[in-house]
């Protein structure tokens, strides 16, 4: 039987952890049936750059352009002085275990060289589809470019990274996703953002993010590490709230507290900072005793590796974001881990109040079969002729 051959579109190039194992862990996911999967080499520029100034003259634009100098300044002070260490730790993560080179793609163009030989394109996973405020909603983070007639197109678990869009929105993300032959998406929002987009409901499934797809990150961490008594924090975006608990908690345990750098990161380091690679990322949150984390990632990868965690929702402005996380522990019967204000004696009791584990795993699993029966119907579904 003739090796299906796929592509992969999501953000495989930030030096973002949860962003490098969603991708993983879909590319493993396919390659463990067998599929030849591979990443697409698109990198936009505006994504972590910032990109072009768009006509600086206009006043009306004066966010938009804000926001792209802002973002070019700063990708530029980190490659300038960010951490070199780090910065190779994510390069070699890339290499060895996404299968990724040096080539980059900054425009749709050469994706269809690219995907011309392909069975399935999968856009799949992470913020692709949360409009931004430089390039609003991408293309080709739909698979909106020509390919040959044969190629399935599909989405696999993106998120909005919020709870709703803005309503102008709309009408351009119906007219996207209607070009695609199999619509998920990963939180409950994500189907009534796509409803108001006039995207019947029944169209669209939702399935796990690739991690707890995966499930299975023995891999990269070996079958057993030894807990070492430590607090792993995690922080995004934040140190709001979180850093108050992580240091409460540390306390609480008696352990070190260890909190691996973000290379946004613009407050001092919670407890002890440090620059792990992404596979000693993880091997230290699987070695930690207890998780603090404000990351979406953060939260999943405690719930698949059974660490006791307290997720923290993200403060003011960003806590539309938190539906993301809110959605997740619902599913997984744990939303009572999740908290927004810091209360020593509620971070006690929550310490304190054992985690039934095998409740938690029987719900991943039903996630897990969602995730794959979905890929699996679609994977079958290449003999056949496409709808």
């Amino acid at each position: 039987m003739t090796t299906i051959k796929a592509g992969i579109l999501t953000y495989h190039f930030s030096d973002n952890y949860g962003a490098l194992f969603q991708a993983y862990a879909l590319r493993e996911w396919f390659i463990r049936q067998g599929v030849d999967a591979n990443f697409l080499a698109y990198h936009p520029a505006y994504v972590e750059e910032g990109g072009t100034l768009d006509r600086p003259w206009k006043p009306s634009l004066w966010r938009k352009n804000a926001t792209i100098a802002y973002m070019w300044l700063t990708h530029n002070w980190r490659r300038l002085f960010g951490d070199k260490e780090q910065e190779a730790g994510f390069d070699q993560f890339r290499t060895e275990h996404l299968g990724i080179g040096s080539v980059r793609f900054r425009t749709p163009d050469p994706l269809m060289a690219q995907a011309h030989d392909l069975d399935l394109l999968v856009c799949g996973s992470d913020q692709i589809w949360n409009p931004s405020i430089q390039k609003g909603l991408d293309p080709v983070y739909f698979l909106q470019f020509p390919t040959a007639s044969r190629v399935r197109k599909i989405a696999y678990a993106p998120s909005f990274g919020r709870s709703e869009i803005e309503p102008h929105y709309h009408a351009e993300l119906g007219q996207l996703v209607r070009g695609l032959n199999g619509v998920s998406v990963r939180e409950k929002s994500g189907v009534t953002i796509l409803d108001r987009a006039g995207v019947p409901t029944e169209e669209v499934k939702i399935v796990p993010d690739p991690t707890i797809l995966l499930g299975d990150f023995s891999g990269l961490i070996g079958d057993q590490i030894d807990e070492d008594g430590s607090v792993f924090c995690y922080a995004l975006r934040s140190d709001e709230v979180i850093r108050e608990v992580a240091e409460h908690a540390a306390t609480t345990l008696g352990g070190p507290l260890y909190a691996p750098r973000s290379s946004r990161q613009r407050w001092r380091d919670i407890g002890k900072g440090v620059t792990p690679g992404p596979q000693d990322w993880l091997k230290m949150m699987a070695s930690s005793s207890f998780v603090v984390s404000n990351s979406f990632h953060g939260i999943a990868l405690s719930v698949i590796l059974n660490k006791p965690f307290l997720g923290i929702g993200l403060p003011g402005k960003r806590a539309n974001m938190n539906a993301r996380v809110q959605n997740l522990l619902d599913q997984v019967g744990l939303n009572d881990r999740l908290v927004s204000n810091f209360s020593s004696k509620e971070i006690e009791r929550l310490i304190a109040s054992p985690t039934d584990w095998q409740e938690v795993n029987s719900r991943l699993d039903i996630m897990r079969k969602a995730g794959e029966n979905y890929l699996v119907s679609h994977l079958r579904a290449l003999t056949e002729p496409l709808q």
